[in-house]
């Protein structure tokens, strides 16, 4: 294989929603030749955009799917992620960016950093990826990047610097100053195609020198290089791009650059920056568990090299059903794959052969005969699961998993007929193997099926999505909210488990304590001496005591927070068994759990509502009504944004609610924020509702 490494880039396009990512996307596709027209985000010409290929995401003018396509720009081959913005579907941004290299952060130039740009940055920080800041909608009214530049500092903890500054904003943006070239760049022609380097105007020249100044005084910082070009006034262009890529590379700095996509502004000047200072595959260090060396548990971490001669190593990130079979999105980290080749699923050891190698464009795709290190690409015809890794069968080489968040919220769903009931297990089957947030269980009792997921608009969309493609007509429950329980004091038991039926019995004595645990889900401490429980059946008392945190006894919820100790007990020489012991914390846990004052927890989400200034006392009362805490207001250009901590179950048919006391003007974000005791009468309510429905 004969590609450069250092002409790759794999990178993803993150943002809040509405920060104009897909659009942004859909500019870079059009002027690296992959699309010949442009396309709105919301399809008013009947089209909608290339990266938005889901009939719901057209619709609804969202990105619910992350989709990947591959572009060219000055001999550079550039893998594009373009991911959703909405909490709901947060698991599409992680699991880009664990296989991503570099990212694009997109910032509204009016709205600055909002909430869900912190999480994307909280994700972009977990995977260590570097990035870039593009503030967008430079042309809209209230733009100020150099606001957003200071937001990116105060709210995120960037070392932002300003590569460029605009030439006009609002209605008078026409381009922008180049401050390590310092030039002006027009973007002019029906779609920005033809760029015009100019001086630069005379009233921006005073205020170009002094953002300069700034750039060359952070970069400077990261070579030495370039400090001694700078005091001794020989600084070239290319002098500022190794610094600034070395920089970048090290999560050091946040280089920001600027424009309007929609008005084709800047988006070239991003191309340009994107090759120059966001790193290549051999840029990044990426590491593996040695399966060879040791388990999961007792990790050997090793670093594998971007090395397309080394064995194949190779991770799936992302799973679709499309209409050939599975369509299986992997990141190849090291070695070849070739089409005809065989490869082992380390999940299982399965040998599996590649039939069909394909590189996507969004719903399209382009078939080719191998794939090197450093690529993303999709293969068609392996079974397997989100997060799998594949080698050559040489190595045991595993990568690191995707970090999958808790679900929130559930409801109950049920078919209408016999034939949706069969449509509705296909369409399940397929939306659990695509997405880890998205989760379907059956209740014991009711034998009712509830989906689970991060929010009420993931939920509608899967709802939908079933119906449409797989006319699967099903019903709905109001959403559930998924809380938890935990104990408030320290309780003793002391239980023995005897049974006597013939032939060898049953005995167990179990001695010890629970208590709240402050940090983590569930503990357990053996303070056994002297074997009055043998070795052999102390793992039985951890899993016994671990199978009744599934349901705890005020609400069936799942029980969290909490330390079990056990210091004494008993064996029989001949009645004890793993079998015994487990029923023996069975009943010790039944017996001492309503001792230890147990509470219900739940989900309090982080909201965050924008809105015109004139409805800002409405806005923070439609919070107060919901037993929302306000912790933050802030007022900018006629525009106010609220943030408040509220619980889920709270927040159903808020967005009706906000609508209609800000004529339809504001908008809100909501993601997880933490679990917290409910007050003593919703729990009241909570258990009696609990009962009414069991009841039924």
């Amino acid at each position: 294989m004969t590609a450069d490494l250092n002409l790759f880039r794999n990178i993803g396009i993150s943002a809040h929603i509405d920060s104009g990512k897909t659009t942004l996307t859909e500019r870079i596709l059009f002027y690296t030749d992959r699309i010949h027209a442009i396309h709105d985000v919301r399809g008013k010409d009947g089209v909608g955009a290339k990266m938005d290929f889901m009939e719901l995401e057209r619709e609804r003018g969202i990105t619910i799917q992350s989709a990947a396509t591959h572009c060219s720009w000055q001999g550079h081959h550039i893998n594009i992620i373009d991911t959703p913005g909405h909490i709901d579907f947060t698991i599409e941004v992680e699991r880009a960016l664990r296989v991503l290299d570099g990212a694009v952060l997109v910032l509204c130039s009016v709205s600055g950093v909002q909430s869900q740009s912190t999480t994307v940055d909280r994700q972009m920080k977990r995977y260590n990826v570097p990035r870039i800041a593009f503030v967008n909608k430079c042309d809209r009214q209230g733009a100020n990047p150099f606001r957003v530049c200071q937001q990116l500092r105060d709210k995120l903890g960037h070392n932002s610097v300003m590569t460029q500054i605009p030439i006009g904003l609002e209605g008078d943006h026409v381009g922008l100053v180049d401050l390590i070239e310092m030039k002006a760049v027009y973007f002019e022609g029906a779609n920005g195609g033809m760029i015009r380097i100019d001086d630069i105007p005379a009233e921006l020249r005073e205020q170009a020198d002094e953002y300069r100044e700034i750039l060359l005084d952070v970069v400077s910082m990261f070579s030495d290089e370039l400090m001694e070009a700078v005091f001794e006034e020989r600084v070239t262009p290319e002098l500022i791009h190794a610094a600034i890529r070395t920089a970048t590379i090290a999560e050091q700095i946040t280089p920001v650059l600027l424009g309007s996509a929609y008005k084709n502004k800047g988006v070239q000047a991003l191309l340009d920056a994107v090759v120059r200072w966001l790193p290549c595959p051999t840029d990044i260090t990426n590491k593996a568990i040695d399966l060879a060396k040791g388990t999961v548990e007792d990790a050997v971490e090793v670093v594998i090299p971007s090395d397309p001669d080394r064995p194949l190593v190779a991770l799936t990130f992302k799973l679709e059903e499309g209409r050939y079979g599975q369509l299986t999105y992997m990141r190849v980290y090291q070695g070849v794959m070739r089409k005809g080749d065989f490869m082992v699923n380390l999940r299982g050891n399965k040998r599996v052969k590649i039939g069909r190698l394909v590189r996507m464009h969004a719903s399209e795709m382009e078939d080719i005969d191998e794939a090197s290190a450093g690529d993303i690409v999709a293969v068609f015809g392996v079974d397997c699961y989100s997060g799998d890794t594949f080698t050559d069968g040489t190595v045991k080489l595993a990568m690191a998993n995707i970090h999958i968040p808790a679900a929130v919220i559930s409801l109950t769903i049920t078919p209408k007929d016999i034939k949706a009931q069969s449509n509705m297990s296909k369409a399940l089957r397929r939306f659990t193997k695509e997405d880890p947030t998205f989760r379907v269980s059956t209740d014991e009792e009711t034998s009712e099926t509830i989906i689970a997921g991060m929010g009420e608009l993931q939920l509608d969309v899967y709802v939908e999505r079933m119906k449409r493609e797989y006319d699967a007509e099903v019903e709905t429950s109001a959403p559930r909210v998924a809380y938890r329980e935990t104990i408030t004091r320290r309780a003793e038991f002391d239980y023995t488990h005897k049974k006597q039926t013939g032939g060898s019995g049953q005995y167990g004595r179990v001695v010890g304590f629970i208590e709240p645990l402050e940090d983590g889900e569930y503990e357990f401490v053996d303070e056994i001496k002297g074997g009055t429980i043998p070795r052999e059946f102390i793992s039985s008392c951890d899993k016994g005591f671990t199978s009744m945190l599934a349901k705890g006894r005020l609400v069936e919820a799942p029980v969290t927070m909490v330390r079990v100790t056990i210091n004494d007990g008993k064996a029989h020489s001949v009645d004890s068994s793993d079998v015994a012991f487990q029923e023996a914390c069975r009943g010790a846990w039944r017996e001492v759990y309503p001792k230890a004052q147990p509470i219900i927890l739940e989900p309090l989400m982080k909201v965050q509502v924008e809105g015109p200034t004139e409805f800002h006392g409405a806005i923070v009362a439609t919070m107060m009504q919901r037993r929302g805490v306000i912790e933050g207001v802030n007022e900018q250009n006629a525009y106010c944004q609220v943030d408040a901590e509220v619980p889920l179950s709270e927040m159903f048919g808020y967005a009706t609610a906000l609508r209609s006391v800000t004529q339809g003007t504001a908008e809100f974000t909501m993601e997880f924020s933490r679990y917290a005791p409910v007050p003593k009468q919703v729990q009241e309510d909570v258990i009696a509702d609990y009962n009414e429905r069991k009841a039924r």
